[in-house]
């Protein structure tokens, strides 16, 4: 589209801003779909899932709740030639830092010069508490890297600050899914216990038998209490991160099953936080969510406090517990201070910094072309491999036959190619479910 075009398209008076969203699961498409309808009023939203295996199906979207104008499964090459094709004003890249490392690339591809290109937005979907360098850099070049609290744009900033790398980017927000009724108690103890659960947090299966047994044992304990193990996906599904050892299978292991007053469950997290007077988890995102509305929330620590756990980043929240001290009663508050700072309160206007500066970088018409921190000079013998993982070349052009033209292919066709996808990332579940986790058993024999 030539530039002129583009430019008047994002002006015209009274159009709503044309935002595509590109992400890789469930929880990255409410972010990245919440996220563009907290920077712009009722934007056109286009919606595209990257092909992988954490592709969300029907069911995950649907509990997600979050909708779009459009919405499409696509690779990286083929995005890019939508993007290419179509009058998009923003595009938020909700993906790992590798596949956004790609897809800015291949934004610079197509306009290697200045010109009245997409604004390009991205961030994290929650808390960040390991590779912070790594996912930072993989995200440079964005036009607005987002950090959900001031604390994160301290460090965000700090980082790029230390390679020698622009820093502007970085935009002060909070986690667009924050929100919901504030909680008000009823009597001085917990009626509904909700543990939130993570799928590779903790991650052997012994530790995560251990949760779910004093989950069970909580409910015992209490039998005036309904404990929720809040899931996040069915097996053979997955989200954001693999889950070798779903929780629905390892209750079916549990001696005399589930007590009566404790089941698990799935759903909404926002719908099942209304009716949740404990919030227990290890380390899950959902644990700033119930402290935003304030709701008594647990930080476990029966598996130590630990980076590999996540639960190191609530240091200072007031949070941190184990189950034998909300076994006796303990309900957590969270530290006002700590809240602050980690935007978890005052979130109702975060977004108006980054408003602000999409409106400045939209009003220019003309961008400079993408320019990320890593390049082939910079990283040679890095960046070549992640954009060949995307299908692109080091320039950032698709390789050969990386995007493949579907106006000339039949509907059984196109039905049958997503059912033989479908029918791979069953395979490959099933491996990681139940394969990978007895070669491992095997090979301690």
């Amino acid at each position: 589209m030539p530039a002129s075009n583009r430019a008047a398209s994002r002006t015209h008076p009274g159009s709503a801003l044309r935002i595509a969203v590109l992400a890789d699961s469930d929880t990255r498409w409410k972010w990245g779909a919440l996220t563009a309808r907290r920077l712009a009023t009722q934007p056109h939203l286009t919606g595209y899932l990257l092909r992988g295996r954490a592709t969300p199906t029907a069911r995950q979207l649907g509990e997600v709740g979050v909708r779009a104008d459009r919405l499409s499964e696509v690779t990286c090459a083929q995005f890019l030639a939508e993007v290419e094709r179509e009058r998009y004003d923003v595009l938020v890249l909700a993906l790992v830092g590798g596949a956004v490392q790609a897809v800015l690339h291949g934004v610079r591809a197509l306009w290697p010069e200045p010109a009245a290109r997409p604004v390009l937005v991205t961030g994290y979907v929650g808390v960040v508490y390991e590779k912070l360098a790594d996912g930072l850099l993989l995200r440079h070049g964005a036009d607005l890297v987002l950090a959900n609290s001031r604390h994160d744009a301290g460090r965000f900033r700090a980082v790029y600050e230390g390679v020698g790398a622009d820093a502007g980017a970085v935009t002060e927000t909070a986690l667009p899914f924050l929100g919901g009724a504030a909680y008000e108690r009823v009597g001085d103890r917990a009626h509904t216990v909700v543990f939130a659960v993570q799928p590779s947090v903790p991650e052997s299966r012994t530790d995560r038998a251990y949760l779910l047994e004093r989950a069970a044992r909580h409910a015992r304990l209490h039998p005036g209490r309904e404990v929720l193990i809040k899931l996040r996906s069915r097996p053979g599904e997955h989200t954001t991160h693999l889950e070798e050892q779903p929780y629905q299978r390892l209750a079916e292991r549990i001696p005399g099953g589930l007590p009566a007053n404790c089941r698990l469950v799935y759903g909404n997290m926002g719908e099942v936080l209304d009716g949740t007077d404990l919030l227990v988890t290890v380390s899950s995102t959902a644990a700033l969510e119930s402290l935003h509305r304030g709701i008594p929330t647990a930080v476990l620590t029966d598996l130590g406090i630990r980076e590999v756990l996540g639960n190191h980043h609530f240091l200072g929240s007031g949070c941190l517990a184990s189950w034998d001290q909300l076994d006796a009663g303990l309900l957590p508050q969270g530290d006002p201070d700590w809240l602050a700072d980690q935007g978890v309160t005052g979130a109702e206007g975060a977004f108006g910094a980054a408003r602000a500066r999409l409106d400045e970088l939209l009003g220019r018409g003309v961008l400079p072309a993408v320019a990320p921190f890593y390049t082939r000079v910079t990283a040679p013998g890095y960046l070549p491999g992640i954009l060949a993982r995307y299908h692109l070349a080091p320039d950032g052009t698709p390789l050969p036959g990386a995007v493949r033209e579907s106006g000339g292919r039949s509907r059984l066709r196109r039905r049958l190619r997503a059912h033989l996808r479908e029918a791979a990332r069953g395979v490959y579940r099933h491996g990681v479910q139940r394969v990978a986790p007895m070669i491992r058993r095997l090979g301690e024999l």
